[in-house]
């Protein structure tokens, strides 16, 4: 096993060209409420889980976006809900939320 369970990327990236962007999307304050919420779990932290923001994934277009890895499992969110339903059933129980999923991943 690696140095952790999952790493998960929020894409907060921000363009400048007009072009639609995650972190147009609320992406990093949805990365501070996930790392918030893995804290309060005890599911954050080595051997655990590992929340970053990352530069641009180059899916805003399909955003906000994330990505989990060792899965490689690709993400779009709406709100606080959809996050919570990934942190249970993707982070805690290691099943994949299909509603969720970008097409084509």
């Amino acid at each position: 096993m690696g140095h952790f369970q999952h790493h998960v990327f929020f894409c907060t990236n921000q363009r400048e060209d007009g072009r639609q962007s995650c972190g147009d999307c609320g992406a990093q304050g949805a990365r501070d409420y996930v790392k918030q919420r893995c804290k309060e779990l005890g599911l954050h932290g080595a051997g655990k889980i590992r929340i970053n923001s990352a530069g641009c994934l180059d899916r805003c277009e399909q955003g906000p976006v994330i990505v989990i890895y060792p899965e490689e499992t690709w993400y779009t969110y709406v709100d606080r809900e959809d996050l919570d339903e990934i942190i249970k059933e993707h982070l805690q129980h290691g099943r994949r939320v299909d509603r969720l999923l970008i097409d084509g991943v």
